[in-house]
């Protein structure tokens, strides 16, 4: 069995999608659609930056999409490969949900990037700039983690301070798991971690405190837009980053993506479900950030990434 996987915010860069758009017109009509769904050149801004602008939540969860469909469009076109015929699941990190629900043909294209759009722009608005932050704890699970980010509010409560926010956001993989939160917070998290066990811990260059309740106005803001968007059952079950679970009716999809928002990714146990389930192959889309993650995750899978012509190629002779 196989899953289709694609990556979540942070795999973004200056370049992306270039190599495909110049040997595919698959790829450059997935670019053309969602630059017209969205009213504007974001696939000038993905070839030429500037780097900052791309990185603005509200540009890059669109822009990841738009990479990983367009790779999995060229591998349709070229090599004749079909998700539904290939693919026995997908899944994807954070908003990557979102591209691998389009791919299982449950929201079309230009549905998914404003979609996108909207969420990352909602995200962003949830929290004043320089309220929040997110860091990662490398070398503890995601116990160890819940431990750390709760000591990190105690403390602060026992000096006399407010009641914060900081709370795990993604269990990304046995070793590494972020948290998100009110930045006072998640600052003492980061001061405290290596005492109370981690290896290391890192501020992220992130703009919000994703996946935490902080972000409660932006799932407000997304049960609107899923309830207005057209939504189909998908080809394949998808995989959802709240229960780590299959879901495969348009209800649960909706209720899943608002839950997401505020809700911790559990890439871990998605990953061990989907391997629990039978998959023995894990294909990413458009990245090489989550096949890392999960082979140290299930060590047994066969992981590989799909990025470059080469890569689809490749691929499409296998399959």
């Amino acid at each position: 069995m196989r899953a289709f996987i694609f990556p979540g915010q942070g795999s973004q860069a200056v370049g992306m999608g270039q190599d495909l758009a110049a040997a595919s017109a698959a790829a450059r009509a997935v670019f053309e659609e969602v630059d017209e769904a969205l009213g504007e050149r974001l696939s000038r801004l993905m070839a030429q930056g500037p780097a900052d602008e791309l990185t603005l939540t509200q540009n890059a969860q669109p822009a990841i999409m738009a990479n990983a469909l367009a790779t999995l469009r060229v591998l349709t076109a070229e090599g004749g490969v079909r998700l539904a015929e290939q693919a026995d699941y997908v899944a994807g990190h954070s908003l990557g949900e979102y591209s691998a629900l389009c791919a299982a043909a449950t929201v079309d294209l230009a549905t998914t990037a404003r979609l996108l759009r909207t969420r990352g722009a909602a995200m962003q608005a949830a929290v004043a700039v320089g309220e929040g932050a997110m860091a990662a704890l490398l070398g503890a699970d995601v116990e160890l983690a819940g431990v750390i980010a709760g000591a990190a509010v105690d403390s602060i409560l026992a000096e006399g301070g407010t009641t914060l926010t900081c709370t795990v956001a993604n269990d990304n993989d046995p070793s590494q798991v972020v948290i998100s939160g009110h930045r006072r917070a998640v600052e003492r998290a980061v001061a405290l971690a290596r005492e109370l066990g981690a290896k290391r811990a890192v501020l992220l260059p992130v703009s919000a405190p994703f996946h935490c309740p902080l972000m409660t106005p932006a799932a407000v803001v997304m049960e609107d837009a899923l309830l207005d968007a057209d939504l189909r059952a998908p080809l394949v079950p998808v995989i959802c980053n709240v229960d780590a679970a299959p879901i495969a009716s348009v209800g649960e999809i909706r209720v899943a993506l608002v839950r997401q928002v505020t809700g911790m990714v559990r890439w871990r146990e998605s990953v061990l479900a989907m391997a629990a389930a039978g998959v023995t192959e894990v294909i990413e889309f458009g990245g090489k950030v989550l096949t890392p993650m999960v082979k140290r995750i299930a060590p047994e899978l066969d992981a590989r990434s799909v990025v470059t012509v080469a890569d689809v190629e490749a691929l499409a002779s296998r399959l």
